[in-house]
């Protein structure tokens, strides 16, 4: 195959048009491979060296034309993934070994599955990523690592012989016993059990005695003071845990500015002020196939019940009213289920330099792959929908 080897060390200096093309022709193209959403976590200092998110996009290019490319970081730490590997870098530290830094090719901070090795072809997939390989032997890193990836990535990642992991997200699906759009959030609620249909409406209930009203705003309609506001709860939820928050306010400012269009925005409010919100993204909104994305959420005041009433069922409602076909509810959170958010698998790729952590790391994941097997079994067990009687 003809092609050149481009590295980027800084995403604007990528042409957006092209990278963007290239996404949409993918089999799972989330709008967080957009150009736009990538490059203002660079810009806006989120994902930047200094954080310890070194660019180093790895592109194929015919003549001018580009044919691949990976979001590709190379990286000092394990923070911000959702994918865990502390302890294979403990194990390495164990032995003497420099774990890091090592490459992860994925979205920062962001668990959501999506198409990862960007490409026009099987063939020209397999040449990305073996390039990607290339990279991390001659910089002497560690590691390769894919993180969330699409069924066009695996089959990648499969054929180069990657190790593969999975891991468990909790996803609603727009969709009645029949197999039908859900008209109404009640005939959502009705499709439950009769113990997990009260409970939600016991927890909407507190939130509503409590005096907490929601309105929402979509795309442009989210004014730059909404913004604000919601970095403030967002600010707040990592500070509660004695962390610095991820994502700037330039980030969501860029978000604004740049891609409003794919942003909803849930604010619950008290005697006329605002007290809480929440913010999905979403994707392909009037299409078949319109999906959206629980991100963020935060509160300025406790309320009891209102972090399931702002990330649950008000964004489940608007996706029933709008037509969404599925919300993904994010990484882990097995209480999702009582919530209607069934358990799916997402995978990741890994490769490691080193042949006898890869093959300790390969038993390993053997072991893994067969408990969470077991773990779905044990989900399904605990369906929080009506059980039909077998006719």
């Amino acid at each position: 195959m003809d092609y050149v080897i481009r590295v980027f060390t800084d995403p604007t200096e990528l042409p957006a048009s092209a990278w963007d093309e290239l996404l949409a022709a993918q089999d799972v193209p989330a709008p967080f491979m957009q150009h736009a959403y990538l490059a203002a976590l660079h810009t806006s200092g989120s994902a930047t060296p200094e954080t310890g998110w070194t660019p180093q996009w790895v592109t194929l290019w015919k003549q001018d034309q580009l044919i691949a490319g990976a979001a590709l970081y190379v990286k000092t730490h394990s923070y911000g993934e959702y994918v865990f590997d502390w302890a294979w870098a403990n194990a390495y530290a164990e032995h003497g070994l420099p774990y890091f830094p090592k490459a992860t090719c994925a979205v920062p901070f962001t668990p959501v599955p999506g198409s990862r090795l960007l490409a026009r072809d099987a063939r020209t997939r397999q040449a990305l990523l073996q390039a990607l390989l290339t990279l991390a032997r001659r910089q002497d890193l560690s590691s390769v690592h894919l993180l969330f990836t699409s069924p066009d990535d695996r089959a990648a990642c499969q054929a180069l012989g990657l190790l593969e992991r999975q891991t468990v997200q909790f996803h609603w699906h727009n969709a009645n016993p029949q197999g039908e759009r859900f008209r109404s959030f009640d005939e959502f609620l009705s499709s439950l059990s009769q113990d997990k249909r009260k409970k939600i409406k016991q927890e909407r209930r507190r939130v509503a005695d409590a005096g907490v009203t929601f309105r929402q705003a979509v795309g442009t309609d989210i004014r730059t003071e909404d913004w604000d506001f919601f970095y403030q709860c967002y600010e707040r939820t990592y500070l509660e845990h004695g962390n610095a928050p991820y994502l700037t306010r330039a980030f969501f400012e860029s978000m604004h500015q740049h891609m409003p269009q794919h942003w909803v925005l849930f604010v619950a409010e008290r005697e006329g002020h605002p007290i809480a919100s929440s913010l999905i993204a979403v994707q392909g909104l009037d299409t078949a196939e319109a999906f959206a994305y629980g991100r963020y959420w935060g509160a300025l005041e406790r309320v009891d019940c209102l972090h399931f009433d702002a990330c649950y069922y008000q964004p489940l409602r608007w996706c029933i009213d709008h037509g969404v076909h599925r919300f993904e509810g994010g990484a882990q959170g097995e209480h999702k289920m009582a919530r209607a958010l069934m358990p799916v698998t997402t995978y990741s790729a890994h490769w490691l330099a080193h042949p006898a952590f890869s093959d300790a790391v390969a038993r390993y994941l053997e072991r893994e792959s067969a408990g969470v097997d077991h773990y779905l079994e044990h989900l399904a067990d605990r369906t929080p929908f009506k059980r039909i009687a077998p006719q």
